[in-house]
């Protein structure tokens, strides 16, 4: 399995799982997956992204043994004296540098964060084991382990970060090969989504904690990150999408949930045009449609595009979940409580996130049903 192909063969799996053709995506991966790193990242991912959504113990571990495995044939393809800051002592000696080893280190760093997210996840589900359910004596041994999991999950982000800076530093002194090969321009929005995704994340902190993450090499720029995101979404590599979604995510999520700002619509949806050409059924492309709609104040529309991505797939009803937490606020809005107490009603039966935030969501829609 050659690199070219490697990727090609990862591309044609990202268009299955945007076109909500997830098992086929699995399946087209997993023969090749323990040998080569774009197929081990591709595989991981989406076990990775499963296991997120339906927060099942079996999904976790399957997704975390999976992720083990994908890192170790990652490192399989990593320069044989490649550590932390390695490419930093190579950026003077570029003839040594592979297009397959650079490829490998970000692959690798993208598996590594992956591990840990899927580790910060692992802890919360833990955590949401009823107290009943365990014994009082075992309650300080589950509070010293997650407290371990996520000292883990802290120490694999910082490596993960490292490998980007360092893959930024030959990313910046190779800009002459740029132009010349198909798999640099892949590495390129490779280090432009870690970046910039990396930036953005750590510059949405409150001042105080940055000034002491910066103390042991971290640093966010929003201005950055937010134009290595967008310069990485106009490319045309494996990651554009990915770039797309996560510029997506922060405008139609985050800017406003954190009171950064309203978000920009204008470039969300200009980002999320030319995807609902090529995507027209895909359940993320529609769910992200609703969502600007909801946010324009067009909840009629939102609500036909919310049901459409609901009938557009069955395999990952976690998805389904999305859209009724925000069908359940769409009808609010308009003080259509009966058919919000229903969606409610649904989440609190199906849904593994949170029980509490669903029974309280019944609650106070239904203190605001007039008997």
């Amino acid at each position: 399995m050659d690199l070219q192909t490697a990727i090609q063969e990862t591309q044609c799996a990202l268009n299955l799982v945007l076109n909500n053709k997830f098992s086929e995506a699995l399946d087209l991966l997993k023969p090749w997956w323990k040998d080569s790193m774009y197929h081990a990242l591709g595989y991981s991912s989406i076990l990775v992204m499963q296991a997120t959504m339906t927060f099942e113990h079996r999904d976790i571990q399957a997704a975390m043994a999976t992720i083990k495995e994908a890192l170790h044939t990652c490192q399989r393809f990593r320069k044989r004296n490649s550590v932390v800051g390695s490419l930093s002592s190579l950026i003077n000696k570029q003839s040594n540098l592979q297009e397959q080893e650079m490829h490998a280190e970000i692959c690798y760093a993208e598996c590594l964060l992956q591990k840990a997210t899927l580790t910060f996840v692992q802890v919360r589900a833990v955590s949401a084991v009823p107290i009943a359910a365990t014994r009082c004596c075992s309650c300080q041994t589950l509070t010293d382990e997650n407290m371990i999991s996520f000292i883990k999950g802290g120490i694999k982000i910082r490596t993960s970060y490292q490998i980007y800076k360092d893959c930024q530093n030959v990313l910046n002194v190779s800009q002459d090969l740029a132009g010349q090969s198909d798999a640099f321009r892949q590495f390129e929005g490779g280090v432009k989504l870690g970046i910039g995704s990396f930036n953005l994340m750590l510059s949405l902190l409150p001042q105080r904690i940055l000034r002491l993450l910066e103390f042991i090499g971290f640093s966010g720029n929003r201005g950055f990150g937010l134009s290595q995101l967008r310069e990485g979404a106009s490319s045309h590599s494996l990651r554009s999408i990915l770039c797309a979604l996560t510029l997506l995510f922060y405008n139609t999520y985050v800017s406003l949930i954190l009171g950064t700002g309203e978000g920009n619509l204008v470039e969300a949806e200009a980002l999320l045009e030319p995807y609902q050409q090529k995507y027209p059924k895909g359940s993320i492309i529609l769910f992200y449609s609703a969502r600007i709609a909801t946010l324009r104040g067009n909840f009629e529309k939102a609500r036909a595009r919310y049901e459409e991505c609901i009938s557009s797939q069955q395999e990952w009803k976690q998805i389904h979940h999305l859209c009724y937490w925000e069908l359940m606020w769409t009808h609010s809005y308009q003080q259509e409580w009966q058919q919000a107490y229903h969606y409610a009603d649904l989440l609190c039966k199906e849904s593994r996130w949170s029980k509490a935030i669903y029974v309280y969501q019944k609650a106070a829609i239904l203190s605001m049903i007039k008997t």
